[in-house]
Parts: structure tokens; C-alpha cells; sequence
């Protein structure tokens, strides 16, 4: 991430008609370093509490007002010192950089007394090196060891996040060859091709280096397919696969189960009806006159 440095009078502030100053480093910066920012006026007949930091959006095409813990300015302070108005990053980050300006409210000014001319600083990094097998498919990125079989080839890749787009070189441990490339490639390699491979990438303004090694090892013809990163990537594959729908199919079966638990049999579930005896059927239509008998179905 590089020393950490506080900028603060570096003799370059800007002055608009002698009102409004913004002063801070116009260089590039390194990911992590600390950075302030100061607004001030060239007079002290006026208020500092009106003046603010603003930043410019590219993204929104317009300026944006910057207050201590603002989303995109993390772990950011601003605050009133005396008769100035400071802005600390503590640990500058790549969305961190743009353009800066510093604004009055104060109704005694009006443009363009009550801006500040323009401050902008640029952010550099290198993160770490990712490396790469071109035909093999791991979101991981490879480990510290490939193992592959005699015959085969192998090419590797190799690349890293960076403010600008990084140099890469290739090279082999108590080898006497450099390949400038982010590609290393290895057609039918055979045992003497076995060994430590570094990939290194480099960030030409700042000279920022970061380095990753891998151990290449090259395994007869007739070793087993899973012996190989190849085989065992399958197999971890092939587990996560299974391992993903076994609950699924765990929760069918219950599920199917549970239906088929709560499927009842249809039954009748009216009262039985009483018979009717032949005996007080014809005294029912003896009662009755003409009407016809209730006859229970």
C-alpha cells in the first residue's frame, strides 16, 4: 500500500480573485496513503462554517457535496479547524480520486468569488496477481501446484487489477529465459518442464511489483485422470454438483411422502339410515290418506 503521508502546505494553493483558496497534492497518490484537503479564505472577513467540499461525479455529470462518512468517501472527516475547513482521508481509495472545489454559501460572495479553482489528484495500485489455465474453468484461479500429464499443453495466464493496464513477464526458477507476456505457454511439456514458475506484474508509473508463483509438476502418461488438477477439479465439481441437489431431492421425497400420507380414503360418512319394516310402512299410508309414503332412501 506504500508509506502512509498527510499533504498539507505544499505552496501550490489556488486563489480566485483573492477570496476562496483550496490547497492539497495535485500528484498521484498511492491506494492507502492519507490525504487532506484544506479551504480557506485569503481574508478572514468571512465565515468559514459556509464553505464545503464538493467532488465531481463522472457518473452523475455534476458536482456532489462531500460530508464525513458520505457512501462513496469511507472512513472520510471533515471538520472545521480555526479559520479552515479540512477534509481527511485517512486511507484513500481508487473511487476516491476526481476533482475537487471548494464552495461558499456565503451571501457576501457571489461567483466567481464563492468557488474555488479546481484540485484533482489521481489514485495508483497494483492488487494481487491472479493466475490461469486457458481451458480449464476455476473461479478460484489455480492453486500453488499443477499437476498435468506428460504430453499435455499447458498454457497459463496471468493478470492483476490495476490503476493502469500492468507489464508482464514470465519466468522459471534457475532458468535462463524471460517471456515478456501475460501468457506462458507450454506445448507438450515433458518431466524437464517440471518446476517454479513466477508470473510478475508491474505498474510503469509508480513501479508497483507484485509476483506469484506456481509449481508445475508433470506426471507420467499413465497416471489416472483424477491424479491430475484437471481430474480433481472434475471430481470437486462433480461434489458440489451433488452436493447442491441432494437437498432438493431430499425435500421431494419428503414432500411426496407427506402427500401421500395425506391422501385419505373416501368413505360415507352419512349416518346409517334405519330400515323401514313393511309393517309400519303400511300403517304410515293408512295414517296419511292419499299421500305417499316417506321411504328412506
Amino acid at each position: 500500500m506504500g508509506a502512509k503521508f498527510v499533504i498539507f502546505c505544499l505552496g501550490f494553493a489556488s486563489l480566485v480573485n483573492g477570496e476562496l483558496l483550496i490547497q492539497g497534492s495535485n500528484q498521484n497518490v498511492m491506494e492507502g496513503d492519507s490525504v487532506t484537503l484544506k479551504c480557506f479564505y485569503s481574508e478572514n472577513g468571512f465565515n468559514i462554517s459556509h464553505v464545503r467540499f464538493e467532488s465531481y461525479s463522472k457518473f452523475l455529470q455534476m458536482w456532489r457535496p462531500v460530508w464525513s462518512g458520505s457512501w462513496c468517501f469511507y472512513n472520510m472527516n471533515v471538520e472545521q479547524r480555526g479559520d479552515e475547513m479540512v477534509l481527511e482521508v485517512p486511507h484513500i481509495a481508487d473511487f476516491s480520486e476526481g476533482v475537487f472545489r471548494c464552495v461558499s454559501d456565503d451571501q457576501a460572495l457571489s461567483l466567481p468569488n464563492n468557488e474555488s479553482q479546481k484540485l484533482s489528484f489521481n489514485v495508483h495500485y497494483l492488487r494481487d496477481v491472479y493466475l490461469s489455465r486457458e481451458g480449464s474453468i476455476s473461479f478460484l484461479g489455480l492453486s500453488h501446484e499443477l499437476r498435468v500429464r506428460q504430453g499435455d499443453d499447458v498454457v497459463l495466464k496471468c493478470s492483476a487489477t490495476s490503476s493502469e493496464e500492468p507489464n508482464y513477464y514470465w519466468y522459471k526458477e534457475d532458468g535462463d529465459w524471460i517471456v515478456p507476456s501475460a501468457m506462458l505457454t507450454l506445448n507438450q511439456v515433458t518431466p524437464m518442464d517440471s518446476g517454479v514458475y513466477t508470473c510478475n506484474a508491474e505498474q510503469p508509473s509508480m513501479m508497483l511489483n507484485k509476483s506469484r508463483n506456481i509449481s508445475l509438476v508433470v506426471l507420467p502418461k499413465n497416471i489416472s485422470w483424477f491424479g491430475t488438477n484437471a481430474g480433481q477439479l472434475m471430481l470437486m465439481t462433480l461434489g458440489v454438483i451433488f452436493s447442491s441437489l441432494f437437498p432438493l431431492v431430499a425435500m421431494g421425497v419428503y414432500i411426496h411422502r407427506r402427500k401421500k400420507q395425506a391422501i385419505k380414503i373416501p368413505s360415507d360418512d352419512k349416518p346409517q339410515t334405519k330400515p323401514i319394516y313393511k309393517d309400519s310402512m303400511e300403517a304410515l299410508y293408512s295414517n296419511c290418506g292419499d299421500k305417499q309414503p316417506l321411504v328412506a332412501v
